[in-house]
């Protein structure tokens, strides 16, 4: 259904008899589960770094003598890793008489606007425009947290752009042969097992498998009905999500409707934040009113965040074959 571009009127934006129903999916199932669009961190500029650092690998041979002398200095270096906030910008602006128009309402059939007492309208309908913009923020940022591509121009005629989980994954890559309807056993726990080496999916409350509907039913197949696996739930960061049960442990599976279908992600959530610009006496994301032109009220939504995605070793992406 296409949205009204302008300012909302009683002609463009009519209340309807009966019960409002959302004909558009509102879950944003990983931003919500790692801090939503209020938790998370702040930042006082357009990027930001963080580091980490790795050990050397374990040796049956490291003893010593006695008296020995020191042995050759050594030391670990740490690595760097860095993204940028991206602006998310929407202006909302609602007519005095759509204001004041609350109990005015239009039937589908298209008849003329009838007057009742009680119905399920918004009471507030810049209140109610707001909101929704928010929810459809939300959507565009669950999608670039997992799609979005690198960019940070030197000058203001491009937008800045977070760098998502699919380009942050640059060691625990993986591809099958496999379409979706093909995938197996093998596919999915080679990729967890590469991951599982390099560091990653040591908490287990947070070890979550992001996919879309067809991988997910290709995953409920492998793993619960030709394994004979009780499907178990589990609550992150309250987003209920189902588990499997692996020789890694027990993953959480992440139905997201902003994977792309050919992908499979393995992700250690607890190494995934959002993160936000911080605007002085205004915070985070935040409506604020435009100044009066006309007969109107008129609102921008603002908000600047990024992902921050700690040790990108500590997640891994899969692609299967087309078709």
């Amino acid at each position: 259904m296409p949205g009204i571009t302008g300012m909302v009127t009683t002609y463009n934006c009519p209340n309807y008899v009966g019960e409002l129903f959302a004909a558009s999916p509102e879950d944003t199932p990983l931003l919500s589960s790692i801090g939503g669009l209020t938790g998370g961190k702040s930042i006082s500029g357009t990027s930001w770094s963080w580091s980490g650092y790795d050990l050397r690998d374990a040796e049956d041979g490291r003893q010593r003598t006695e008296g020995a002398k020191a042995p050759a200095y050594e030391a670990r270096k740490r690595f760097a890793a860095s993204n940028v906030t991206e602006i998310h910008q929407e202006a909302v602006s609602v007519s005095y008489t759509r204001q004041g128009a609350t109990k005015q309402v239009t039937p589908a059939t298209g008849q003329p606007t009838v007057t009742i007492g009680d119905t399920v309208l918004p009471a507030d309908e810049l209140a109610w425009q707001i909101s929704t913009q928010l929810k459809q923020i939300a959507r565009d940022v669950e999608k670039t947290f997992i799609t979005g591509q690198f960019a940070n121009p030197t000058d203001n005629q491009t937008p800045r752009k977070t760098r998502g989980l699919i380009e942050a994954i640059t060691t625990n890559v993986a591809t099958t042969t496999h379409k979706a309807s093909e995938l197996t056993e093998a596919d999915v726990l080679d990729l967890i097992e590469k991951v599982w080496t390099n560091g990653g999916l040591q908490e287990g409350g947070t070890r979550t498998v992001l996919v879309n509907s067809a991988l997910k039913r290709n995953l409920t197949r492998v793993f619960i009905k030709d394994a004979r696996f009780q499907e178990g739930t589990r609550n992150v960061g309250g987003v209920n999500l189902k588990t499997i049960e692996t020789d890694f442990g027990t993953l959480n599976i992440m139905l997201d409707r902003y994977v792309p279908a050919d992908k499979l992600i393995v992700a250690s959530l607890e190494q995934l934040s959002p993160v936000f610009m911080e605007i002085p006496n205004k915070g985070h994301f935040f409506a604020e009113p435009l100044a009066k032109t006309g007969a109107s009220d008129d609102v921008q939504i603002y908000g600047e965040i990024g992902l921050e995605y700690g040790n990108e070793k500590a997640h891994g992406c899969l692609t299967v074959a087309a078709g």
